[in-house]
Order: C-alpha cells, then sequence, then structure tokens
C-alpha cells in the first residue's frame, strides 16, 4: 500500500485551518466575557429570586421594559416564575433602559443582572 504524499499534505493543512478557527473562536468568546463584566453594577436590576424570566404579562402582550424606555423605582420590569407563582420584579431605580439583559422564557439565578439603566 502507497501512501500518496499530497492527500496527507491536505490532510495537515485542513488541521492546521481547524486549530486557527477554534483558536479565534476562543477569542470571541472570551472578548464577550470581559465585555458582559464591564457592566456598571450600581446601575443594573438584578432579580431577586431564582425561576424563569417573562418581559410581558401574558404571551403576545406588550412588554414592561424595552430599550430606551424611562422607569421609575418600583415599575415591574418582568415577572419571574418560581414554583408556579408569578412574581413581579419592581425596578429599584430611576432612570433609562440601556439594554435587559434576559431574553423571555429564560431561566435566571438569584442576583443576576435583569436589566441595566443610564
Amino acid at each position: 500500500m502507497e501512501i500518496d504524499k499530497k492527500i496527507i499534505k491536505k490532510l495537515v493543512d485542513a488541521l492546521e485551518d481547524l486549530k486557527k478557527s477554534l483558536k479565534n473562536n476562543n477569542e470571541e468568546i472570551n472578548t464577550q466575557e470581559i465585555v458582559d463584566e464591564e457592566i456598571d453594577n450600581s446601575k443594573a436590576v438584578k432579580s431577586p429570586i431564582i425561576g424563569t424570566a417573562y418581559l410581558a404579562s401574558e404571551p403576545g402582550a406588550k412588554q414592561f421594559v424595552e430599550v430606551g424606555k424611562k422607569i421609575k423605582k418600583g415599575d415591574t420590569i418582568m415577572i419571574v416564575e418560581a414554583m408556579k407563582t408569578m412574581n413581579h420584579v419592581p425596578s429599584t431605580l430611576d432612570g433609562i433602559v440601556k439594554k435587559v439583559s434576559v431574553e423571555d422564557g429564560q431561566p435566571v439565578e438569584f442576583g443576576q443582572v435583569l436589566i441595566v439603566l443610564e
């Protein structure tokens, strides 16, 4: 059985390309982690409980908050369902919504950032 050197060279080149693409993907992930860490926690509203976040009172309804909306302390920003109980999460700050950090139906942890205000 004879080994074709051209085929081996193509395989080695393909493996090198794969290594480079994996390395680039890891760098992009690390960059995103750094961006997430730079959130100003003094202007963030965090989840008071563990559960499932809902951005509206029912499917298809208008969301409680959207980027650019002005909210006041005490306004409901979303609902977190825990043990079949719908818990309205109030804003702890006044401000304008800069970022909504969770998606509708996403599980959230205690202390997880829900929204960031300006």
